[in-house]
């Protein structure tokens, strides 16, 4: 069935990578225009003395209607207008001002002067190739990363919970079908994947085959339903974290293969009970999952002059031991003893 839903793009995963510019989408490094243009105009420079160097070392070669034998400056001016496609006229400058004049500052303006004319297609070109090149290369080369399946409400705050935690932005993919906030994502330098999650081969587009964690923020339940179950299949290794409106749809989402359900709406009416009449309950709650500011829940692996001891005799507020990727609260007579493997969920201050 999953198989049937994505005919609509199928052989999409197989297009020659030209062809997926503008749906897969790898962010650029964003830097000044006059850096970019001064760093153009380096090379140019670069290309000038290297022809300049190129003209002298055979110089013996040419000829020169206006002296015997030339020097550097002559052999700059012949690179100065070999490279500029200047060519040769009836009007030639002959005296050593003269063409130290046209070397700074006519040449100069000549090649302003095609920048503006076809600078325009040039750029346009040259960015779809770069781009070409950059999605050949990151489908070679991404492993472990994350794909994040919806950029909507939930899915801006997941992402910023793991970016405030320290993951990498080009280590994040994000998946919608939605151009505008695709467009916000990328601005954000994340890597984007424009197309229905619901579909296979958008998912290994956004490279989910390869992902150590997977993302569910869609706005519907029955969408998150399809999309883990492409997720599970493609990748029965990945951590599948999921979302859902209704409490009801917990066991279906488990039982399509998330290791974890959140469910937002029956979360957002509990925090909204308890702040009725314990509002502080709630500031706490949202300082917890602030991860830059305040409080936050951290894990870290047992030291080994910890193994074991109680973590309740830790420097570290401990709030649960995971064993063999199972949580175990603390007052549990499980964790009375830390193992060597053991990680430890903790109260960790932060400092904005």
């Amino acid at each position: 069935m999953l198989g049937d839903s994505s005919r609509g793009l199928a052989g999409l995963t197989d297009r020659p990578d030209f062809a997926l510019v503008g749906v897969l989408r790898i962010p650029s490094a964003q830097s000044s225009p006059w850096y970019s243009l001064l760093r153009r105009l380096g090379l140019a420079v670069l290309l000038l003395v290297g022809a300049t160097l190129v003209v002298y070392v055979g110089r013996e070669g040419y000829n020169d209607n206006a002296r015997e034998h030339m020097g550097l400056l002559d052999c700059a001016y012949y690179a100065t207008v070999s490279l500029s496609t200047t060519g040769y006229g009836d009007i030639t400058p002959v005296t050593p001002t003269a063409r130290l004049i046209n070397i700074l500052v006519v040449t100069p303006l000549r090649i302003l002067f095609l920048i503006v004319l076809v600078g325009t297609t040039l750029s346009v070109l040259t960015e779809r190739s770069r781009q070409a090149f950059k999605i050949q290369r990151w489908r070679r080369t991404v492993r472990n990363h994350t794909v994040v399946v919806g950029y909507g409400t939930k899915g801006r705050t997941a992402v910023d919970a793991m970016l405030a935690d320290g993951e990498q932005p080009s280590n994040i993919v994000v998946v919608d079908t939605d151009p505008q906030v695709l467009e916000f994502a990328a601005n954000a330098g994340l890597v984007t994947v424009q197309g229905s999650a619901t579909k296979s081969d958008v998912l290994r587009l956004a490279g989910v085959q390869h992902a150590s964690a997977v993302v569910v923020a869609a706005n519907r339940d029955d969408t998150a339903v399809l999309v883990t179950l492409s997720a599970r299949e493609i990748n029965p290794k990945a951590r599948i974290s999921a979302a859902v409106r209704e409490a009801e749809n917990t066991h279906v989402l488990r039982q399509s293969g998330a290791d974890s359900v959140v469910v937002s709406s029956e979360t957002a009416g509990r925090l909204l009970g308890i702040a009725t009449t314990k509002p502080t309950v709630v500031d706490m709650i949202e300082d917890l999952l602030t991860p830059d500011v305040g409080f936050a829940i951290a894990e870290r692996d047992v030291e080994t002059e910890e193994i074991g001891g109680s973590p309740r005799h830790l420097r570290d507020i401990v709030l649960g031991v995971v064993r063999d990727g199972n949580l175990i609260r603390v007052g549990d007579p499980e964790t009375d003893a830390l193992e060597a493997h053991d990680k430890l969920l903790y109260l960790r201050r932060v400092h904005a």
